[in-house]
This record gives structure tokens, C-alpha cells and sequence, in this order.
């Protein structure tokens, strides 16, 4: 499947707010790098970390643009609440080795009427 497809079914699996499900798009060695929180390392610590963040708030990405080259693909998207990014996957063989985002952390913790660190 080519890296845009793998793309959208992995936005198709993260509206489920499933963690088993959307680990299973990722190598056992793979790396997703959110900007805002850091840098997540290994299969089962990536389905860890949306387990977490899937039961802390309702979370909903909704596909503006999935482009492809090569091995990549890049994805902007947005949420119902206003709130805007973009992803980076480097898909190899069919799974994601390494995602890296961009989003406003602040502005989603208001939104969802999280704790703000000090």
C-alpha cells in the first residue's frame, strides 16, 4: 500500500481512538516524535502513549491534505475545535518507522480543558 493510503487508514484508525489498532501501523522499532511532547520510541511504547492520550480527551483528525513522495507522506490536518497540524510519516514496507508532528499543545489543552504545566 502506497505511504498516503497507509495515511488515511491511520487517521481512520485514530478517530477510533483504538491504541491496539493503530499500533499495528507502526515497526516494532518505530519512532513518532511529536514536537510538543518529545520523542516516543518503540512499538509498544507508541501504543502506550495513544492509550494514554486517548482516554485524557476526545480527539478527532480530520484530513485537509495527504501528500506523497517517495517512502513519505505528509499530512495536514485539522480538528472539530479549530485546532491545526501536520504529520510526517516515513513509511517503510508498509509500516510507519518514523512520524514526526507539529501542533499547538497550549491551545489543546485549553481546548479540551486540560492542565496547563507551570
Amino acid at each position: 500500500m502506497r505511504p498516503r493510503k497507509i495515511v488515511a487508514a491511520w487517521v481512520e484508525a485514530f478517530n477510533k481512538a483504538d491504541a491496539d489498532l493503530i499500533s499495528n501501523f507502526y515497526s516494532d522499532d518505530a519512532t513518532n516524535h511529536q514536537i510538543a511532547d518529545g520523542e516516543v520510541v518503540g512499538k509498544e511504547a507508541i501504543r502506550a502513549k495513544f492509550e494514554q492520550e486517548f482516554s485524557t480527551a476526545d480527539m478527532v483528525c480530520i484530513i485537509e491534505n495527504i501528500f506523497e513522495d517517495g517512502e513519505w507522506a505528509i499530512l495536514e490536518w485539522k480538528d472539530p475545535l479549530g485546532l491545526r497540524g501536520c504529520g510526517f510519516f516515513h513509511i517503510i514496507n508498509g509500516k510507519i518507522h518514523f512520524q514526526r508532528g507539529y501542533w499547538d499543545k497550549l491551545s489543546f489543552l485549553k481546548q479540551h480543558g486540560l492542565p496547563i504545566p507551570q
